[in-house]
């Protein structure tokens, strides 16, 4: 008789599916930590809407706000792991709000399951058409001139855009008060009618409004001239040393089960192969990674390596939040 349990037994679960067999079988929903209009949720929906295709269901943008992001990536941390909801994030919401903020309850590094590294945007310095300086140096002169007279928005503490602040701060010496956000979409506008004066932000999100001729650009915060922006000198150029690069990717809940994470990487890796994804980032000054740099196990090891990168950056600038 328990031989012929044990017998059954085996038989039941050697016919059970595999935990992500059938998935999906229903809608993903793809949590963004940025307001509707901004770079992060341009790229969301660019790589969400060809995703789809090679999953077969669709991807519901939720744009969850406030707090530079961690409001975000404590829901998706708290999300259940069966692969219906994902986030999007970069080395703010993800790596600089890991060191930022203290006491949210969740741990922003390993109480998330790296899926895949996506494309990354170097910055822009950009001002709105009321600034009189041309030149990135004239810009200088023009804020050290003016130190409680400017402003310049940010997606809050830990973003993206303050992250490039605090670079600029750093490289030029100059500085000019930082507004807070719930995302650079919103901010851009302010920049566009000139409630505010300065940003340092995506080239995803400044570069379509340079272009369109609304706001001006002083300097790329690349290593050299993007293909998409070559007629921006790099900061560098300018005689002040200044490289940093916003990264994304996307994460799911800890625990989910490692063949939808292959699964969701893989359908990742599909969408940036796209010819008209490709040319799509590469028209907003957007830089891909290799399908090797995407796979999970390389991302979180590129993800614990830009902590450690950051983390005595942002220490020694005294940035903490609650």
């Amino acid at each position: 008789m328990l031989r012929r349990q044990m017998l059954a037994a085996v038989l039941v679960m050697a016919a059970a599916p595999a935990f992500g067999q059938g998935w999906p079988n229903k809608p993903i929903t793809m949590i963004v930590p940025f307001a509707a209009g901004g770079p992060t949720d341009l790229l969301a929906r660019i790589i969400g809407e060809r995703m789809s295709k090679e999953l077969g269901q669709q991807f519901i943008i939720e744009n969850v706000t406030g707090a530079a992001g961690t409001i975000a990536m404590a829901k998706l941390a708290r999300s259940a792991p069966d692969g219906y909801t994902v986030g999007i994030g970069h080395v703010g919401t993800n790596v600089a709000n890991a060191v930022i903020y203290t006491k949210i309850g969740f741990d922003l590094v390993n109480d998330l399951e790296p899926i895949a590294r996506l494309p990354a945007n170097p910055m822009l310095v950009v001002s709105s058409d009321n600034v009189p300086a041309r030149t990135l140096k004239e810009l200088v002169d023009y804020l050290k001139a003016n130190p409680d007279k400017v402003s310049g928005g940010t997606a809050g503490i830990g973003s993206g855009s303050h992250l490039g602040a605090l670079a600029f701060n750093k490289a030029t010496g100059a500085s000019y008060q930082l507004v807070p956000y719930r995302g650079t979409g919103p901010a851009m506008q302010d920049l566009i009618s000139g409630q505010i004066q300065v940003m340092v932000d995506q080239s995803s999100n400044a570069l379509p409004q340079v272009q369109a001729g609304k706001i001006r650009a002083y300097a790329q915060t690349a290593a050299k001239r993007s293909p998409a922006m070559p007629d921006i000198p790099t900061a560098a150029e300018a005689g002040y040393p200044m490289e940093v690069s916003i990264w994304n990717g996307l994460w799911a809940p800890k625990g989910t089960a490692t063949d939808i994470i292959d699964k969701l990487n893989a359908a990742a890796v599909t969408a940036l192969a796209d010819p008209a994804v490709r040319k799509r980032m590469e028209e907003l000054g957007q830089d891909l990674p290799t399908p090797e740099e995407m796979k999970p196990a390389a991302f979180a090891a590129f993800q614990k390596a830009e902590l450690a990168r950051w983390k005595p950056i942002l220490d020694a600038a005294g940035v903490k939040s609650e």
